[in-house]
């Protein structure tokens, strides 16, 4: 915990604010009130992200009969109804047996789960890790044993808000893709600003630029290259509030470029 920082907002935690979870600090809070001064769309960005996950989760344990995921830099936020992610997963598999490993390189996290989920179940383990040091997570005990590398595992990549440089975004893409088995598949989110209206995106700009520097925005293209040579899942690569939506209440399903988000769920070769 000496690495706790709670003055200083950080993505993660305000992805958790915003959704109303409890992982947060004031900062975090602050940061969220400051985004809906400037556009009312945070909150419901940070739902549609979660429905999106949900939804990408129980599709791969129940539909793809994924049994072992690595979930990176999710936060690992509560849902609405309490669940956590890999309790979805673990209600939608045909098994029992799913594995679940959370890499988090945020120290709040990773310490509150460690004493909170980890005692819980025997299924489950959070990591310290950083998609910045790709090699050396990979290389993480907990990361090499507990997972079966030799067999299919989903990889959710929720933390492309911190690869600012692009040849290290893609490197790591490329080097999850020659991690995992044939046969496993990579989900990926990406924060954008296609879809803000002109007359705000300044103001955007200007409160992103002093309360998240560096925070990685691509654009629709620019996503698609990172997922080049990849056999991207129908519907491809769209806002978060369309993919698959399953006649359940959708976060920003009016206005899908609201929630400020893509996603996409690849299957690798």
């Amino acid at each position: 915990m000496a690495k706790l920082d709670t003055t200083q907002a950080r993505i993660t935690r305000i992805f958790d604010a915003a959704a109303g979870g409890k992982n947060n600090f004031l900062a975090d809070r602050d940061t969220v009130r400051h985004f809906d001064q400037a556009t009312p769309a945070l909150t419901n960005a940070a739902r549609a992200v979660l429905e999106f996950l949900t939804r990408t989760i129980r599709h791969l344990a129940a539909g793809e009969g994924v049994d072992q995921f690595m979930i990176v830099g999710s936060g690992i936020p509560g849902l609405p109804d309490g669940l956590l992610l890999h309790d979805i997963a673990r209600r939608a598999a045909a098994t029992r047996d799913l594995r679940v490993v959370y890499v988090e390189n945020n120290p709040m996290v990773v310490t509150m789960a460690q004493a909170t989920v980890e005692p819980f179940t025997d299924l489950v383990r959070v990591v310290d890790g950083d998609v910045r040091e790709i090699d050396e997570m990979l290389h993480d005990h907990v990361v090499q044993t507990y997972l079966d590398w030799d067999r299919p595992v989903a990889i959710l990549l929720l933390s492309t808000y911190c690869l600012d440089e692009d040849e290290y975004a893609h490197y790591v893409v490329k080097r999850l893709r020659h991690t995992a088995a044939p046969g496993s598949f990579l989900g990926l989110l990406h924060t954008t600003f296609d879809g803000v209206p002109d007359e705000l995106l300044p103001a955007i700009s200007d409160l992103l630029a002093m309360t998240l520097p560096r925070l990685a925005i691509r654009s629709r293209e620019e996503v698609e290259s990172l997922l080049e040579g990849l056999d991207l899942l129908e519907p491809g690569l769209v806002w978060v509030p369309e993919w698959r939506p399953d006649g359940s209440a959708v976060a920003c399903a009016a206005d899908p470029a609201a929630s400020g988000t893509y996603g996409a769920l690849a299957h690798i070769p």
